[in-house]
Formats: C-alpha cells, sequence, structure tokens
C-alpha cells in the first residue's frame, strides 16, 4: 500500500456510514454503502457483478443486479434498487453495462485530484502507453526496500507485481494497471479526504512528484 491511505480508508468508512443516514439519493445511498467497506468496497461490489456474468456479456439484467447486491449485503430494497437499475440502464434495454455502473459509482472528484492522479500515473507509465506493468515499475520503483525482498521471500518480480495487485481490479488481476484501474483505486481514497490540497500533498509525498 501507499503510505497513508490505511488511515485515510479508515477515516472514510466511518465517514461514509455517518453519512449514510443523511442521504435520500439512491446512487449516493449505494456509494456510501461500498464506501462503508473502504476504498476498495466499489471495486468489490464489481467482483460480485462479474462473478453473476455467467456469459461474459459485462452486462447485468434486473434479476441479476438485485441478486448481486444481496451477495454483497447490501441493504436496499426492492423499489430503490429498481430506481438505482432506471438510472444506470440510461437507453432502457433492461440490462446495464457494468463497467458504466462501477464508475458512476465511483465518488465524483475535482479536476485538481484527476490531474494529480494522472501525474503519478504518467510517472509510472515509463512507456507512456497508458497502461503500468512490471516492466515499467523497474524504472521508478526500487523492490529493494521491501521487507519481504529484504528477508528472501520475495523476488524483485514478485515485489512489483503484489505493488501492481493494489491498483488492479480484483476479479482480473494481469499484472497491468489502466489509468482507469488507477482511478478508481484513488477515487477510493479520496472520498476520505476533504480538501483539495491535503490530497494533493499526500499525492506528492506517495509518489515524490
Amino acid at each position: 500500500q501507499m503510505p497513508g491511505t490505511a488511515r485515510h480508508d479508515r477515516e472514510m468508512a466511518i465517514q461514509a456510514k455517518r453519512n449514510l443516514s443523511k442521504t435520500t439519493d439512491p446512487v449516493e445511498r449505494l456509494r456510501l454503502q461500498c464506501l462503508a467497506r473502504g476504498s476498495a468496497g466499489i471495486k468489490g461490489l464489481g467482483r460480485v457483478f462479474r462473478i453473476m456474468d455467467d456469459d461474459n456479456s459485462r452486462t447485468l439484467d434486473f434479476k441479476e443486479f438485485v441478486k448481486g447486491l444481496n451477495d454483497y449485503a447490501m441493504m436496499i430494497d426492492k423499489e430503490e434498487a429498481q430506481e438505482i437499475f432506471r438510472i444506470f440502464d440510461k437507453d432502457g434495454s433492461g440490462t446495464i453495462d457494468f463497467d458504466e455502473f462501477l464508475v458512476t459509482l465511483r465518488p465524483p472528484m475535482s479536476n485538481a485530484r484527476k490531474e494529480i492522479i494522472m501525474q503519478a500515473f504518467r510517472k509510472l507509465d515509463k512507456t507512456g502507453d497508458g497502461i503500468v506493468t512490471i516492466e515499467d515499475l523497474r524504472g521508478v520503483y526500487n523492490a529493494k526496500h521491501h521487507p519481504k525482498y529484504q528477508n528472501g521471500d520475495w523476488t524483485e518480480d514478485q515485489v512489483f507485481r503484489a505493488f501492481l495487485d493494489n491498483f488492479d481490479s480484483p476479479y482480473d488481476k494481469d499484472g497491468k494497471v489502466t489509468t482507469e484501474e488507477f482511478m478508481n483505486y484513488y477515487a477510493g481514497v479520496s472520498a476520505s479526504i476533504d480538501t483539495d490540497v491535503y490530497f494533493i500533498i499526500m499525492m506528492k509525498n506517495a509518489w515524490k512528484l
């Protein structure tokens, strides 16, 4: 994990629980229920949907959607679920694209925050192809300081892989991190941090920007 994110994660989860009682917006309620489980909460719901998507269509119908919410123990009644489903089913096809769903569920971020996240991504993405791989990390991330490398448990590549897995979609770990996955991860972290200034300082320190 990046320095300092675990504490923010806890703070954010507590804050999300607190805000849940105040909001009536169904999408916001679902977002807060996910975030109450931490930064990876939204990704976790994505993983549940992925398992349900038997035919690999990357879409869900209403029945699958409700079953996914129940499997993830979301407290949502049928009317609320219908309302959320309608919001996401923009073309009225009776199915929702769950990548789009997860992006919309992601906490909104200011441009200043998106920009600093992109700066960190570009620093990591040595080859500039929009995907961070183990190759990219060799140039920017020193594995030698990692305790598991120092005690001989892990090779350099294993350290890099574990680092990438933090940001990777949990259901689809492929050792590559896309801009989208990186953004999703930091949207979760960002939700726990009130001011842009503080978020930017944290990112600059974590990534030496």
